[in-house]
């Protein structure tokens, strides 16, 4: 008999690792899932402490959620590791380790994270992102994404007189890459000769956008452009149509971003309400 729990403890993984010793395939006969647990019930007792089969129901879950068979042969082998956990856990108790100040703080941040992770899904499931909210912030990502986006660059300078000298360079003849590499303080694209990629206007600040779109392809502004970073003369290179995904190729993704912004809005509501010292 296998002890996962030895295994698991010295990587330091509370989950177990029944997936190794199960087989790859299901029996022929698939046997019937035992019954959820009635209250007191017991898997087992080890030295004439009980193991609780509610214990049990709670890890075949957890395996059923990775693909494992809620079957007669799961639950067989995860009582074993039930009981191979209360084996250790009571030579702890009887050796110490339990009163160790680390494990003790160990032990207190596990039953902190599993009130916290039960807290949190029982209000998402009171609290859900609904289809049409999911719909809304597609709507509004589109739109503000507009029908175009702009291949432009850049060259970033602290004054308005820089970016006035290096305009004139530039009716004189100047190569923009080569001034941009030579004076930009954007030091990721100066490294391009100021090339910022294909971006929608939406990207950028907005006094930055709204000259970028006002350009013709291959000009540039013939005055700075002040944003909250400095002063700016930008090109434009290319224009070309936005290829939107389909609402359904990005419903998971946009689903999985509101709940992480709900989660976010919760515990900043919770956090003004509390007495933080």
């Amino acid at each position: 008999m296998k002890t996962w729990i030895l295994a698991a403890a010295l990587m330091g993984a509370p989950a177990l690792v029944l997936g190794q010793s199960l087989p790859t395939k299901e029996p022929a006969k698939k046997e019937a899932a035992s019954k959820p647990a009635k209250q007191g019930e017991a898997i087992a007792k080890v030295n004439g402490v009980s193991v609780p089969r509610a214990r049990q129901d709670v890890v075949v879950q957890q395996q059923s959620q990775r693909g494992m068979p809620d079957n007669e042969q799961t639950r067989a082998m995860v009582r074993e590791e039930l009981i191979n956990r209360e084996v250790v856990a009571q030579e702890a108790q009887r050796t110490g380790v339990a009163k160790n100040p680390q494990v003790q703080t160990q032990m207190e941040m596990a039953r902190q994270e599993v009130l916290v992770g039960a807290f949190i899904n029982d209000w998402l499931r009171k609290n859900p992102v609904s289809d049409a909210d999911v719909q809304k912030e597609y709507e509004r990502v589109k739109t503000s994404t507009g029908a175009r986006e702009y291949k432009a660059r850049h060259i970033l300078v602290d004054t308005e007189d820089q970016a006035k000298g290096l305009i004139a360079e530039l009716k004189k003849g100047g190569k923009f890459d080569e001034l941009a590499s030579k004076n930009s303080k954007d030091t990721g694209s100066a490294q391009r000769g100021g090339d910022l990629d294909w971006n929608v206007p939406g990207n950028f600040d907005r006094q930055f956008s709204d000259a970028m779109v006002k350009l013709e392809k291959g000009k540039y502004t013939e005055a700075p452009v002040q944003t909250r970073f400095g002063f700016h003369v930008i090109q434009l290179d290319d224009v070309r149509p936005v290829s939107f995904p389909a609402l359904n190729e990005v419903r998971a993704r946009i689903q999985q971003q509101l709940t992480q912004h709900r989660i976010e809005a919760l515990v900043k509501s919770l956090r003004a309400r509390a007495k933080v010292e």
